[in-house]
C-alpha cells in the first residue's frame, strides 16, 4: 500500500533522508511509477505539493533535487539590492554572497532576512528563506492609476522593488504622477501590496519631490529630538566669556567658501617668516558647546556628519549652533581650536602649537573672489588683506609641491552642481576646480596632519582618517585596462604610488583626463576612520585625521576632544572599544551620505534631460560590457547605457582589450572613445538614462585587429542578430 502523498508526509520523507533527493526518487517512494489515470494524477499532486513546500519555504530546490529547509545551513543578514535585482548579503566567513532576483522571495532592500547558504555550480549562492525584519516601513509611491472603488494603484520610487501598491490616500487631493510617502505595508497576493499614504510630497517630476524622496529612501535624519533643540537654545547667542584662551581677534584671520555656504568652521591666516611660513587654522571649538553624554551628542553621534543636498541641508548640530555660536562670521568673537604652525620654504614643517583660542574674522570670502584677485582682478579682496591672500598662494605652491614630491594623488573629479530655476528646470554643471580652492585644502590638510602628529606622539587615542593601499591585483588589473586601451603605452614594472602619479601626469590635459581620474579613483581602497593608524595612501601620509570640520563631521568633533584632553594633560576622553565603536559608526554614516548624495545627483540629472529624447550629445566610453556599454556626457555630468540591443549590427566584445568590435561595420568602440549618442530615455521610474549611437557612428572604420581571444571567440561562437528598434 503506497504512503498517503500529502504536503506533511512529503515533507517529512524527504526531512527524514537527510540529503537532497530528486523527483524519481519521490516518485519510488510514494508509488508514482504505476501506470494508469490514479498514478498520472498523483505525479500532478507531487508536482504541486512540491511548489507549495517551496513557496512556504519548507522545502528548498537545489538544481534538479529537493532538500528539507531545515538541513540547509542559514544565516542571518541585511538584504543589499543592486539596481540590476541581483541581491548581495555579507556572510561572516564566507563574504558576499550573491542572490538571484528569483530567490529573493518578498525581501526588500534593506531588510533583516535568514539566507539559506547553497552550493551551486561549485558556487555559494543565497536564498531569502524568509524576512525577520522589515527596515523601510515608509515607502515613497508614485500613482499611475485611480481605482473605479477607491484607492490608487501606484508603484514604489525604488526600481528594486519590483511590486505594485495599493494606495489609501486618506482624503488627500492627488494627481496622476503625484508621490507620497506609503507606510503600514500588507501583503495582499503576489508581489502586491496595500499601503497607507500618509504624506503627500508632490509631482514626481519636482526637483523638491526628488530630494524629498532621497531622504526617505536613505533614511537620512531630518528632525532634531527636542532635547537636543532644548540643549541648543539654552546657549547663548555669541561667547560672553574667554578666560584663559589665547586672543587671536587681532590677527587678520579669514573664511574662505562658496557662496552659498552659511557655516563657516575654519579660518585661516598666513605670514612670510625668516624660515618660510606660519599658518594659523582656528577651527569653531564645537567641542566646548557638545559635551560627551548630552542630547546634542548623541544626536550628532546618530547622523554622523551633515547631508548636503540640492535645495537644503541636514545639518549634524540644530542651527543655532551649525549656523550661529559656532559659524566663524565675520566681526564676531568666536572659540576656536587654533593650531600654529611654521613651515619651512621647501613646506616641512616645522613646528607645530595647539591652542584654545578667540579668534574674530576679519572677512567672509569667497573662493571666486580669491581667484579673481589672484588673476589680477581687483577689488574682490578688501585692500587690507591683499597681501596676506597673496602669501597664503605662495604658501599653497610650496605646500602643493612638497607633497607631489613625497608621492600624493592628485584625483580631480569634477564635483557636480545641481540648479532649479523659478518655473522648476533642473539644470546641471561641473563646478570649476580653482586654484583659490587648493588654497583651502592645502592649508587643511597641513592642520589635518599637524594635529594627527601630535595626538600620535602622544599616544593618544583618537580617529585616524585611514586610505589604506590598494589591492596589488586590482592596481594590476588598472594598468593592463588602461594599456589595453590605448590611455598608457605600457604597464610599469612596479606598480606603485608613483606609478599611478605618472599615470595622472600623462592623462592631464588630454580628452581622457577626466575618465582616467575616476578609473584610478575606483580602484582603491575607500577610506574610513580608525582608531588605529594604517597610513594615507592617497595624500602619501603617514598619519593623518581630520580635525577641520567639527559642525560638519563627528570624527573631528572626536579629535577635538582627543586634543583638548592632550592640552589639559586628562585621561583618555573614550576607551579603544568605544572608540572603535564610533568610527564603525561614523563610517555607515559617511557612507550613507555618499550614497544618498549619487542617488541625487543621478536622479537630478534625469530631471535635466527628461523632454530632451532624440537630441545628440557628445560623450566618453566609460565601461564595456557584453550587453552594450557606458557613457559619460561631456556638457553636464550625467552617464547612461549605450545597450548593444538598440544597434544594427552584431557587436563582439573582447574582455582582454575592453573593447567592442562591430563584426560588420569594423566599428571599434573602447574604453576612452569620444562618441555621439541619442538619448533615449531618460526614466525616473527606472532611475536610468539610455543612449543610442548616433548615425554618424555608425559608419565603417578601420578597426585595430582582434586579439587572440577574441579571434578565437568569433571561430567558435555563433554571431546572434540585434535587430534595431527601427
Amino acid at each position: 500500500m503506497p504512503t498517503k502523498l500529502t504536503k506533511t508526509t512529503l515533507q517529512a520523507w524527504i526531512a527524514a533522508q537527510g540529503h537532497p533527493v530528486r523527483r524519481r526518487e519521490l516518485a519510488e517512494h510514494f508509488a508514482l511509477g504505476l501506470t494508469g489515470k490514479a498514478a498520472a494524477s498523483r505525479k500532478e499532486l507531487l508536482r504541486a505539493l512540491l511548489t507549495q513546500l517551496c513557496e512556504e519555504g519548507r522545502v528548498v530546490r537545489l538544481g534538479r533535487t529537493y532538500a528539507s529547509a531545515d538541513t540547509v545551513p542559514k544565516f542571518q543578514a541585511l538584504l543589499e539590492v543592486r539596481r540590476s535585482g541581483h541581491g548581495l548579503v555579507r556572510h561572516p566567513e564566507h563574504g558576499p554572497i550573491p542572490i538571484a532576483p528569483e530567490d529573493l522571495a518578498d525581501a526588500w532592500p534593506g531588510d533583516l532576512v535568514e539566507v539559506l547558504l547553497v552550493a551551486e555550480r561549485r558556487e555559494l549562492r543565497g536564498r531569502v528563506h524568509r524576512v525577520l525584519e522589515r527596515r523601510r516601513t515608509e515607502i515613497p509611491l508614485v500613482l499611475e492609476r485611480a481605482l473605479p472603488e477607491g484607492g490608487w494603484l501606484a508603484r514604489p520610487t525604488d526600481p528594486r522593488m519590483p511590486f505594485v501598491a495599493h494606495v489609501c490616500l486618506q482624503g488627500m487631493a492627488a494627481s496622476v504622477g503625484d508621490m507620497v510617502l506609503g507606510t503600514q505595508p500588507a501583503a495582499i497576493g503576489p508581489k502586491l501590496y496595500r499601503f497607507t499614504a500618509t504624506q503627500l510630497l508632490g509631482a514626481e517630476a519636482r526637483l523638491a519631490t526628488q530630494e524629498a524622496m532621497v531622504k526617505l529612501l536613505h533614511a537620512i535624519p531630518q528632525v532634531f529630538p527636542e532635547a537636543a533643540l532644548a540643549e541648543a537654545a539654552a546657549l547663548p547667542e555669541d561667547p560672553s566669556s574667554w578666560e584663559g584662551r589665547t586672543d587671536l581677534r587681532g590677527l587678520a584671520l579669514v573664511t574662505i567658501d562658496d557662496e552659498r555656504a552659511r557655516d563657516f568652521d575654519d579660518a585661516i591666516f598666513v605670514e612670510a617668516t625668516a624660515t618660510g611660513f606660519r599658518l594659523v587654522v582656528a577651527i569653531a571649538d564645537v567641542a566646548h558647546y557638545v559635551a560627551p553624554g548630552s542630547a546634542l551628542d548623541a544626536e550628532a553621534h546618530e547622523r554622523g556628519n551633515s547631508y548636503y543636498f540640492p535645495l537644503s541641508v541636514e545639518p549634524m548640530l540644530p542651527e543655532h549652533l551649525s549656523n550661529g555660536l559656532c559659524s566663524l562670521r565675520p566681526g564676531v568673537p568666536r572659540l576656536a581650536m587654533a593650531v600654529d604652525l611654521a613651515i619651512s620654504q621647501d613646506g616641512r614643517l616645522l613646528a607645530a602649537h595647539p591652542l584654545e583660542a578667540v579668534i574674530q574674522s576679519h572677512a567672509r570670502l569667497t573662493y571666486t573672489a580669491v581667484q579673481q584677485l589672484l588673476d589680477g582682478a581687483p577689488h574682490t579682496v578688501p585692500a587690507s588683506l591683499v597681501p596676506m591672500i597673496q602669501t597664503t598662494a605662495r604658501l599653497t605652491e610650496v605646500l602643493w609641491q612638497a607633497r607631489l614630491s613625497r608621492g600624493t594623488l592628485d584625483l580631480d573629479i569634477p564635483e557636480a552642481t545641481v540648479r532649479e530655476t523659478a518655473d522648476g528646470t533642473v539644470s546641471l554643471s561641473t563646478r570649476p576646480r580653482l586654484f583659490a580652492h587648493r588654497i583651502v585644502e592645502e592649508c587643511m590638510i597641513a592642520a589635518n596632519e599637524a594635529v594627527a602628529s601630535l595626538l600620535e606622539g602622544a599616544g593618544r587615542l583618537f580617529p585616524y582618517r585611514i586610505h589604506p593601499a590598494p589591492d596589488p591585483a586590482k592596481l594590476e588589473a588598472l594598468f593592463r585596462h588602461l594599456a589595453a586601451s590605448g590611455m598608457i603605452t605600457e604597464v610599469p614594472a612596479t606598480l606603485d604610488l608613483r606609478a599611478l602619479q605618472r599615470v595622472l601626469t600623462h592623462a592631464a590635459g588630454t580628452a581622457h583626463e577626466d575618465l582616467v581620474h575616476r578609473l584610478v579613483l575606483r580602484s582603491l581602497m575607500q577610506a574610513a576612520y580608525a582608531p588605529t593608524n594604517e597610513g594615507h595612501f592617497g595624500l602619501a601620509s603617514a598619519a593623518y585625521c581630520h580635525f577641520t570640520s567639527p559642525i560638519r563631521r563627528y570624527a573631528d568633533l572626536l579629535t577635538h576632544r582627543a586634543l583638548k584632553a592632550l592640552m589639559h594633560r586628562d585621561p583618555e576622553p573614550f576607551s579603544l572599544a568605544t572608540l572603535t565603536a564610533q568610527c564603525e559608526a561614523i563610517n555607515s554614516c559617511e557612507r550613507r551620505a555618499v550614497e544618498a548624495e549619487r542617488d541625487m545627483i543621478r536622479r537630478a540629472a534625469i530631471l535635466a534631460l527628461q523632454g530632451r529624447e532624440g537630441e545628440t550629445f557628445t560623450a566618453v566610453v566609460s565601461g564595456v560590457a557584453e550587453f552594450g556599454f557606458w557613457v559619460e556626457l561631456s556638457a553636464i555630468p550625467a552617464d547612461g547605457l549605450v545597450r548593444l540591443a538598440s544597434l544594427d549590427e552584431y557587436w563582439s566584445f573582447d574582455p582582454q582589450r575592453h573593447e567592442l568590435l562591430g563584426t560588420r561595420s569594423g566599428s571599434r568602440l573602447a574604453l576612452g572613445d569620444r562618441v555621439e549618442v541619442v538619448l533615449l530615455e531618460a526614466s525616473l521610474a527606472r532611475g536610468e538614462l539610455n543612449f543610442t549611437l548616433a548615425q554618424s557612428q555608425r559608419q565603417p572604420k578601420r578597426a585595430s585587429p582582434p586579439s587572440p581571444q577574441m579571434a578565437k571567440r568569433k571561430r567558435s561562437t555563433p554571431s546572434r542578430r540585434r535587430r534595431s528598434p527601427r
